[in-house]
């Protein structure tokens, strides 16, 4: 007989494809995909002692069934037991449902027992019809995160099938794990189906032994993989870049206008360790908003260049990828520099020229956005790629770069930047296989900036303390939010806001920058800011990162419950880059949710980027922190930073001598755990 072919997309059923589009892949993936929560269908209360708000299963003969056209039509079902009566009222039924519920039927009951007018009812109870002698379950039901084309009954068939053929064999040596850990089938098996006597608390918190022997798996597995990246990475060479004596990265020194901070001193200098050796550097340098970094990175692009290779800066938006470049055309051009400018919105033959200055190796650094790394653009001789807020890249997008810099012979260096500065949690799992180079020193002259929060009541004082201040010749940014449902809604927003401030404060210049206007537009709004020809810039999110105007004194963010706290930081870091008093102003409308609260409160008592990050991690977990959400793919699903420290630590300190002693079982155990996905934790 010929082997039977598997079904094509088109043969399979809807539950299939709603499977496939959960990640449901393999039988190792339905055995992972753990309950939400559960449901006791392991007992019979009688419906005398059910309480009014309690969710209980009842069992009794129907008394009575009919359909009742006041109002709306509805089926209303009498169940009665030995203890006392209730009545079961369906606003959406089928003809086969109200059949099945007719006088005498015995009928399993489930749902939330209410108080009405009629006497204690449930609506839309789940309903099963049974006998005398039916059994109980004798586990906790399990209920599924699903989508609305995978019904429950079907995925837990699905899970019950996986589990039975899924490869859940103890991979790892005895004694990996910590102690008096359940094995990977008896964890997974409890999970699906505990015992009704388990502590719920036990389940919901993930304290249960279960539950630590998934954490601990999933993060050695996480573990283990940024190891092999490292290891693997360490085999590659990169060329030896190394700055000529009194060469140009001396030059660029001499040339710049102030000193560098005794921390940019040392993260440049561990940089140019790096760039010197044969292998790949991949380095990110994290320092808070304001900390000198693009000067290190300056610095680092000098080396390369020196040793006669390219270079290449790339910036998540239009925006700070042309604060860069200017700031390097500044600098390097009187020094000799060819910068080239990719980006987007170039096109034509403006941009032929940049691809070919690009291809060959006329443009000694090119900087651009995301454009850097389309399968157009080319270099002669990359040897060093600097990719500035690397976070605010897609996943996706930040493989691909890695690829197209494994096309050439020699693995360029890679240094990333960030000023969102990454908690110690989060660098031990993440960034497990990076250098992490800090700049923790701000430069000389800034001043502190004072937060204050106010409600949304007090816009009209708000706007009376701007009317003082551009009085006194200083310059605000007023910030209005992305609202991502409706991007019009925003611009409409941003636009009346601007219409607003300029009819109140008449004789001062009022500017409007927003994402949908054409690049040149952009340019030229910030040009005037930037060279204090205008008072007030009312703004987007665009201006979040890289924004630099010394005599931006004030800041004002509307709505600033809808911003993430570290976008929050960033925003407040456009203004304290100069010698004045700065002060940031959140507005928001109540009421506030607890996460907003807990956002404003953290802005409010702590300017430190590190403990603004850490609170961060806790309030978003490490998905979003990360923008794994661009990705589709969560980084961790079971483990928690905040609270499995301990069996982090234990994962790290295990990974190597698993991956020396036993090479075999580390990979068979990162295949299980993390399949494709692995891929995405090495971005």
């Amino acid at each position: 007989m010929p082997e039977a072919k598997p079904p094509t997309q088109q043969q399979k059923s809807a539950p299939q494809k709603a499977l496939e589009k959960l990640g449901l892949r393999r039988d190792i993936d339905l055995a992972l995909h753990l309950p939400l929560r559960y449901e006791d269908e392991t007992r019979i209360t009688p419906i005398a002692q059910a309480r009014e708000g309690q969710v209980v299963q009842v069992e009794g003969i129907v008394s009575e069934s009919h359909i009742e056209l006041r109002g709306r039509r509805q089926l209303l079902v009498r169940l009665r037991d030995d203890s006392d009566e209730l009545l079961l009222r369906f606003l959406n039924f089928y003809p086969s449902q109200q059949k099945s519920l007719a006088a005498g039927a015995r009928v399993r009951v489930r749902g939330e027992l209410r108080g009405g007018f009629w006497g204690r009812e449930m609506v839309h109870p789940l309903c099963k019809l049974v006998q005398d002698d039916t059994p109980l379950a004798t586990a906790l039901t399990p209920v599924y995160p699903t989508s609305a084309a995978l019904p429950q009954a079907y995925l837990r068939k699905a899970v019950v099938s996986a589990l039975k053929r899924a490869p859940l064999d103890e991979i790892l040596p005895p004694g990996s794990l910590p102690a008096n850990l359940p094995t990977l089938r008896e964890a997974l098996d409890f999970l699906h189906h505990p015992s009704p006597k388990v502590s719920l608390a036990t389940l919901e918190d993930h304290t249960h032994p279960a539950w630590q022997r998934l954490k601990a798996e999933e993060l050695l597995a996480q573990q283990l993989s940024q190891l092999q990246s490292q290891r693997q990475r360490a085999l590659l060479q990169a060329p030896p870049l190394r700055g000529q004596r009194a060469g140009l990265h001396e030059k660029l020194l001499a040339a710049l206008p102030f000193q560098l901070t005794g921390a940019q001193q040392r993260v440049v200098e561990e940089i140019a360790q790096d760039l010197a050796l044969g292998k790949p550097m991949h380095r990110l340098l994290q320092g808070d908003v304001g900390s000198g970094k693009t000067v290190v990175a300056a610095l680092a692009a000098a080396v390369c260049m020196d040793a006669g290779w390219q270079c290449a800066l790339m910036a998540p938006t239009e925006i700070l990828a042309e604060q860069h470049f200017r700031k390097l055309i500044h600098w390097l051009e009187p020094l000799g520099i060819t910068v080239a400018w990719l980006t987007g919105s170039i096109k034509g033959k403006a941009r032929q020229k940049m691809l070919d200055a690009a291809a060959s190796g006329q443009a000694q650094l090119v900087v651009g956005t995301h454009a850097v790394i389309e399968d157009r653009v080319e270099f002669a001789r990359l040897g060093l790629a600097i990719i500035d807020e690397q976070h605010r890249f897609g996943v996706a997008q930040r493989l691909a770069l890695r690829n197209k810099l494994a096309q050439q012979a020699l693995e360029p260096h890679l240094l990333m930047m960030s000023a969102t500065p990454i908690p110690r949690t989060l660098a031990m799992t993440y960034f497990a296989d990076l250098e992490v180079s800090t700049i923790d020193e701000l430069p000389p002259g800034r001043t502190p900036i004072v937060t204050k929060v106010f409600a949304d009541a007090k816009r009209e004082n708000v706007i009376e303390k701007i009317r003082d201040e551009v009085t006194k010749g200083a310059q605000v940014y007023w910030v209005c939010p992305l609202i991502e449902e409706s991007e019009t809604l925003d611009l409409q927003n941003a636009t009346e806001t601007h219409l607003h401030l300029a009819e109140a404060l008449p004789g001062h210049a009022v500017g409007l920058l927003h994402g949908r206007m054409p690049p040149a537009e952009k340019a030229a709004v910030m040009a005037q800011f930037t060279a204090n020809q205008m008072s007030v810039l009312v703004a987007t999110t665009v201006i979040e990162v890289g924004v630099d105007v010394p005599n931006a004194s004030l800041m004002v963010i509307e709505h600033a419950e809808r911003f993430g706290l570290s976008q929050l930081h960033q925003l407040r870091g456009r203004v304290g880059r100069g010698a004045v008093a700065s002060v940031c102003v959140l507005m928001y409308t109540a009421p506030l949710s607890d996460t907003g609260k807990a956002r404003l409160k953290a802005m409010a008592e702590t300017n430190d980027g590190f403990e603004i990050a850490r609170r961060d991690l806790e309030i978003r977990g490490p998905g979003e922190f990360m923008g794994a959400r661009q990705s589709g793919a969560q980084l961790l699903r079971f483990a928690d930073l905040t609270e499995d420290i301990k069996l982090l630590e234990h994962a790290r300190r295990l990974a190597p001598r698993l991956l020396d002693q036993h090479p075999e079982a580390a990979s068979r155990h990162v295949a299980r755990w993390l399949g494709s996905k692995a891929e995405f934790l090495k971005a």
